[in-house]
């Protein structure tokens, strides 16, 4: 156990027991104590003050005594003249002349001497700067200088300096006064001396002996009569004589006291009435009765009387011990110094008193000796301990009496009764006078430390002074200082950082007071409290706890204005506490303080946060409820967030404040009501709207909604474990619905007003300029994806909290987009197609012929078999809008990532019922129907041919899509698509018309298809053959799908109709150029290029026949190559157009459609379609194959487009030149010319393995082996097995790429023997066999299908039968 806390308990039970006997002082008891009085303070304050002068060192004075008049011996300037002729009367002139660079030398010092720089005394009196001045100013003239340059005589300028030092000190005297004659030669005599130095400092002394001794010898000349140039006469103004010191006597006037007038101002009086007390005490207030107020304070501490401190004061014997023995040569030094001060004291007074020399030096009996003594105890009145210099005995003799010892309360002249009340009234007095003042400060006041600013210097000495004369020790001065302040602060005349800087100057005292102290202060028990007396501990522990309380009661009040906008600083106040309370080990801190006062400070602040709250309620909302807006929630809501933050931020670095957190007591209050106030306000405010009819603007329930979010965040963060009091998304996800509903209105008019102001140009800064990729799409569909992209943003920026209400929000809003972009696909295309089926100028001309002239022209050119075949010039606006389909495509992606559509579709099906839950039907079924191909069409034109297209329609005659034309073909393809949504059955008539320049067009054929959704129940596409009423047939492949309130059908719905309008746009590009394909590419270029080089005798070879003949030379590769010039020619011209305004990616995939048209020309060429039937269509010979394959690989090298300098590819990738269809067309070299039994044993093959791969993936589950679709009599529908391009399959370009990358490993993994079975059309032979192998693949087809919707049964549930419920993916 440490020794500190050993000596506080024994300090404690010593206090208790002393406070139970009533004894505190060294006096009896203070209940017999007389209260101190206003007069009583000042008068012993005045006391000590006025002895304070009578005891200060005196002051002295210098007083000159004139020396007896000596005759003065007069010398005439021709005496001066007469020594100034001896230098120059040496012959050799130059030893006499100053040397080269003197008159330099002699301006330098005489400058210095001027400026006061000369360091020799004799140069610093003012009288002789005057005459040297005087001599300065001739010596600066230029004619002088020059002069003496050339002559550099020294005799010329001491007699020019000897008539100006005459001219100046001869001022101002007497006629008959020749004092200053004397003068004058010594004046001249400290020239000299200049002139020698200044040689002898430049070395010049050794050149000039001769001069240097005449100058020596004229400076003692002048000095015959006074040899000391610096002598003490010179300071008594050269008149001679002495100077002594006298005492200046005593004035007793008040002006020269300075302590008695701080006294004066301290307790408020004037020095008219101060000096009067003073006059009238002056007998009685004696340094005779200061020192017998000494003896007798001596003789009580030898006697141990109640008049001083005694052992039972202090709470050990080792504290009195060492103030004891303090005391006694203190005591001794004060006596010593009143003796000193009034030497005549020492003979009237017993006992004996130290010895002092005598004066000396003619001083007075107060020598310099006491003055030192008395200097010394004057500067060390501030500690009240004197250093004992010499052994001092100034003790009482046994002998001695004392008139007063035994009476009670007049016993001391200076010394109070009381001294510790006396000087406890004093210090509140000069505290209290030092606080009034602003500027109470001393002139010195910028060199005091912090202590200034509670006791200013003046106040300091004083009471310093009144502890000395008052053997008022150091630790009860710290014991009642602390009183004193405490009361002050309690009083509130004075604030925290007074009290602050009280306590610190307390612990660490001003370096004034250890400077002044011959002990330092550490070695008085000033903090060892075990060295105190009982009085000044307790004290000080009451002031402790006074102190702690009242702080105490200040922290809370600070506290509780802790949510103002200024609130009052609380470190200080902790600061004060830890630091000055806290730390003391004599504070005794009660263990349940912190937490009563946690509780306090917790109760008082939720009281203050209800009332924070109700004063927002009663700024920011009506009390009218039918004037409530969300506004006023709004700003509600805003008042309490800026209240929260503001806190926050205020205590982030220390949020808890003796335990209370402010920020968690102001959320826990505020923020539930809140919530509640604002979930009551809002069913109120929709509640008057709607019965007034009125619908609160949309905008004001997103503003309030930001701010609930905000609040509830708040509110989580702070209370984590409380759920938030308002269902935010609840009460407002109206107001989201009304600007979905709004923005789906709108839409629509955004698309068309966009393609209105649009003029599909690229967006260049100048005409001649090459536009970038960036470039060559224009504003329309730039500012369509900007609104979708600000309506995105608009929901997101909510911040939405509900899961799954921001998924349907972005539900509705990607259908609502998808309606936009098929409106803007429909438009554009439209636009599309005028564009490029506009007349050309030929067609023009030939509209404005008349009938007969028609028909006329027609007939001439069918005799000369016309086929003129002219390139398409294409507008840039045309291009423009298909970079603009591309752009979209590549927006809705990016679209489709931000959304993040997947997750949204995640969500939804997480809180969406199970399938065997939901009673919901679907509504909306959609049909993709794709028109694929037709054959054997009726020949409608003159050359035997048809140029045919189909238009589907309803049977109320709507028509609902047309197909591109195909020109000159009975067997045409066209492989376009369309979308058809419809709420049940629904008939579909397809009519095949030709297409004819004059006239109307004709009509090839019609047929019927029924599109029933039960019949679609397992979601897989069925190809229907479907026989025209005329002759032919049509192939159409019809896929089904729900129509879905999912965002992922939404997206790849629009992307679906994006991409279909860009292969539309893109066919009808390739159209034009297709033509020329087929025309470059046809049967009869063949003949052609086989007819070159014919002659009769080649003709006459099958009248020949038998005889052995030469085979006919077939052409050369470079016939071969030169027939597709023109077609290359015609390629690259159409490419350089395109390439000026088409994007990268749009002129790859025009190419690309290119070399798809290329493929099926060339396929054409070689194998008619795939039927069931024979055809007509002639094989090729060999050379005729070898002509076509030589045309594929040069097409093939021309749109791979590889640049010959760096090897790279410009045109279509690899990977899409060597498309499935391109390795069928490489396969028919191995087949081609094999007989047709060995080509039905390899299909029979290819069969039976095809069979055994479909059967070994097969599961065990049983299926019919035929199924019967319904639909009309006259249509057959073949099941296809292989998966369609669904919606969702088409939902992102990732997907897009995923699903043909599957369908291009499908092909190449599963070989068929379709193109054998194109081959053996041309064989009738195959007739038959052909017709078996149809039949066998549709029932193939049919059993696949029948087992996928076993399996899709069982997989919904039961292996029921399908019924007409679409289940939702």
């Amino acid at each position: 156990m440490s020794t500190s806390s050993t000596q506080s308990r024994g300090i404690n039970r010593r206090i208790n027991s002393v406070q139970s006997n009533g004894r505190l002082t060294r006096e009896a008891s203070g209940s017999r104590r007389k209260p101190v009085t206003h007069n009583d303070a000042y008068t012993y304050a005045l006391r000590v003050a006025y002895l304070h002068y009578l005891l200060q060192p005196r002051q002295r004075r210098t007083q000159h005594v004139p020396a007896p008049q000596q005759p003065i011996q007069q010398r005439t300037s021709t005496a001066v003249n007469e020594l100034v002729k001896d230098i120059g009367a040496v012959k050799d002139s130059k030893s006499t002349r100053l040397p080269h660079g003197f008159m330099a030398e002699l301006e330098k010092r005489l400058t210095g001497v001027l400026m006061g720089k000369e360091k020799r005394p004799e140069y610093q009196d003012s009288v002789v700067r005057r005459t040297f001045a005087v001599f300065y100013t001739a010596f600066s003239e230029k004619s002088f200088k020059s002069r003496m340059e050339k002559d550099r005589r020294v005799e010329d300028l001491v007699l020019i300096f000897f008539s100006g030092a005459t001219k100046e000190l001869q001022k101002g005297k007497a006629p008959g006064d020749d004092s200053w004659k004397l003068m004058v030669d010594r004046h001249v005599a400290l020239f000299v001396r200049l002139i020698s130095t200044a040689m002898k400092d430049q070395g010049w002394v050794r050149d000039r002996p001769e001069l240097t001794s005449r100058l020596a010898t004229l400076e003692s000349k002048l000095l015959a009569h006074d040899q000391d140039l610096a002598a003490a006469s010179q300071k008594n103004g050269s008149a001679g004589g002495t100077t002594i010191e006298v005492i200046v006597p005593l004035s007793y006037d008040v002006k020269d006291m300075p302590l008695v007038q701080v006294v004066a101002r301290i307790f408020g009086l004037t020095n008219t009435m101060v000096q009067s007390d003073i006059n009238k005490n002056k007998p009685v207030w004696t340094e005779k009765a200061a020192l017998q107020d000494l003896k007798t304070y001596q003789n009580h501490l030898n006697l141990n009387t109640k008049r001083t401190l005694r052992s039972d004061d202090f709470n050990f014997e080792e504290g009195y011990e060492t103030w004891r023995k303090a005391e006694g040569p203190d005591l001794s030094q004060m006596m010593l110094a009143v003796v000193q001060s009034s030497p005549e004291l020492a003979k009237s007074t017993p006992g004996s008193f130290p010895q002092f020399n005598a004066p000396t030096n003619g001083s007075t009996s107060t020598d310099s000796g006491y003055s030192e003594i008395t200097r010394t105890m004057s500067d060390q009145v501030e500690n009240g301990s004197y250093v004992i210099d010499q052994p001092t005995d100034m003790s009482m003799n046994e002998n001695d009496t004392f008139e007063h010892v035994n009476n009670t309360e007049e016993t001391f002249t200076f010394i109070p009764p009381d001294p510790r009340s006396y000087y406890r009234f004093v210090l509140k007095e000069a505290l209290s006078y030092d606080l009034r003042e602003e500027n109470g400060q001393s002139s010195n006041a910028a060199v005091e430390n912090a202590s200034v600013k509670l006791l200013s210097k003046n106040s300091r000495d004083l009471l310093n002074e009144i502890c000395l004369r008052w053997r008022f020790p150091y630790f009860s001065r710290i014991a009642l200082f602390l009183d004193v302040i405490k009361e002050k602060f309690v009083d509130q005349e004075i604030d925290l950082d007074t009290l602050d800087t009280a306590l610190n100057n307390v612990k660490e005292p001003s370096s004034d007071s250890k400077r002044s102290s011959a002990v330092p202060v550490s070695t008085l028990g000033i903090f060892d409290r075990s060295k105190w007396t009982v009085a000044d501990y307790a004290l000080n522990r009451q002031v402790l706890c006074s102190l702690h309380d009242c702080l105490k009661r200040d922290l809370y009040d600070a506290i509780q204005h802790c949510y103002d906008q200024k609130p009052p600083p609380i470190g200080p106040i902790i600061y004060v506490l830890e630091n000055h309370v806290y730390n003391d080990l004599l504070f005794e801190k009660d263990p349940n303080d912190d937490e009563q006062f946690s509780e306090l400070v917790r109760s008082g602040l939720q009281k203050k946060a209800e009332e924070l709250y109700d004063a927002f309620v009663e700024n920011e909302v009506p009390k009218d409820q039918d004037q409530w807006e969300f506004y006023h929630v709004i700003q509600l809501g805003k008042a309490v967030i800026k209240l929260a933050e503001r806190i926050q931020k205020r205590y982030r670095k220390n949020p808890e404040i003796e335990g209370v957190n402010p920020l968690i007591i102001l959320v826990e209050r505020i923020l539930p009501m809140y919530a509640e106030d604002a979930s009551k306000m809002v069913e109120r405010i929709m509640y008057v709207a709607q019965e007034k009819g009125d619908e609160v603007p949309i905008q004001d329930g997103f503003d309030l909604y930001k701010e609930l979010v905000e609040i509830r965040r708040l509110h989580g963060d702070a209370l984590p474990d409380v759920p938030f009091a308002f269902h935010i998304e609840g009460a407002l996800a109206d107001f989201v619905w009304r600007w979905i509903r709004m923005t789906d209105e709108k839409i629509v008019g955004w698309v068309d007003q966009a393609i209105k102001q649009d003029h599909f140009r690229v967006r260049t800064e100048h005409a001649d300029q090459m536009p970038t990729n960036d470039q060559r799409h224009s504003v329309s569909v730039i500012d369509i994806f900007r609104s979708f992209n600000q309506s995105i943003d608009q929901i997101v920026q909510l911040n939405w909290d509900e899961d799954l209400q921001y998924a349907k929000f972005m539900t509705a809003l990607s259908k609502s987009m998808g309606a936009g972009l098929a409106r803007y696909c429909e438009t554009v295309e439209q636009r599309f197609s005028r564009e490029m089926d506009r007349l050309t100028p030929e067609q023009e001309a030939a509209a404005s012929r008349t009938r007969q002239e028609k028909w006329v022209q027609l007939a001439r050119d069918a005799w000369n078999n016309k086929e003129k075949i002219e390139p398409f010039q294409f507008f840039p606006e045309s291009f423009v809008k298909l970079n603009n389909i591309e752009y979209a495509i590549n927006q809705l992606d990016s679209l489709e990532h931000s959304v993040n559509v997947d997750a949204c579709a995640e969500v939804i099906q997480k809180y969406t019922p199970p399938v065997t839950q939901r009673q919901r039907k679907m509504n909306n079924y959609v049909f993709t129907i794709k028109i694929v191909e037709a054959e054997d069409l009726k020949a409608c034109d003159l050359n035997g041919l048809s140029d045919p297209y189909v238009v589907l329609g309803d049977e109320y005659q709507k028509r609902l899509a047309k197909t591109r034309i195909i020109y000159g073909n009975l067997n045409p393809r066209w492989d376009e698509s369309v979308d058809i949504t419809t709420q049940g059955p629904l008939n579909i008539i397809a009519t095949v018309w030709d297409w004819d320049t004059l006239g109307d067009h004709d009509c090839v054929g019609r047929t019927s298809i029924k599109l029933d959704p039960a019949h679609f129940g397992d979601y897989m596409p069925r190809e229907y053959w479907l026989d025209l009423d005329t002759q032919g047939r049509l192939l159409l492949r019809v896929s089904m799908e729900g129509e879905r309130d999912d965002i992922q059908f939404y997206f790849g719905k629009a992307f679906r109709t994006l991409k279909r309008t860009e292969r539309d746009m893109t066919r009808k590009i390739t159209d034009k150029l297709s033509a020329y394909i087929h025309h470059c590419l046809s049967r009869s270029a063949l003949k052609s290029l086989l007819s070159k080089g014919i002659s009769m005798s080649t003709v006459s070879s099958y009248f020949t026949r038998n005889r052995p003949q030469s085979v006919p030379q077939g052409p050369t590769q470079l016939d071969t190559s030169n027939t597709l010039k023109p077609l290359f020619a015609y390629f690259d011209d159409n490419f350089a157009i395109m390439k000026q305004t088409l994007t990268d990616a749009a002129m790859v995939m025009v190419m690309t459609r290119l070399w798809k048209e290329v493929l099926v020309t060339i396929e054409g060429l070689l194998v008619p379609p795939l039927s069931d039937k024979p055809s007509q269509q002639r094989q090729l010979t060999q050379q005729e194959l070898d002509i076509v394959f030589k045309w594929l690989e040069l097409l093939f090298d021309f749109f791979h487009a590889i640049d010959e300098e760096t090897g790279l590819a410009n045109g279509v990738p690899l990977d899409v030149l060597k498309s499935p269809k391109y390795h069928d067309i490489q396969s028919l070299n191995f087949f081609y010319f094999e007989s047709t039994e060995n080509l039905i044993r390899t299909s029979e093959r290819m069969a039976s393995a095809t069979a055994a791969r479909q059967q070994a993936q097969r599961n065990r589950l049983s299926a019919p082996a035929s199924l019967s679709f319904g639909g009309a009599s006259n249509l057959v529908a073949l099941p296809s097995t292989r998966r369609s391009k669904s919606i969702m399959l088409s939902r992102n370009l990732g997907t897009m790429r995923k699903a043909k990358e599957e369908k291009r490993k499908e092909a190449q993994a599963d070989p068929n023997d379709d193109m054998i079975l194109r081959i053996l059309r041309m064989r009738s032979e195959a007739q038959r066999y052909l017709r078996d192998r149809s039949r066998q693949k549709e029932r193939l087809a049919a059993a696949a299908a029948a087992e996928l919707i076993v399996r899709q049964s069982l997989a919904a549930g039961g292996g029921g039968r399908m019924v007409g419920n679409l289940p939702r993916r």
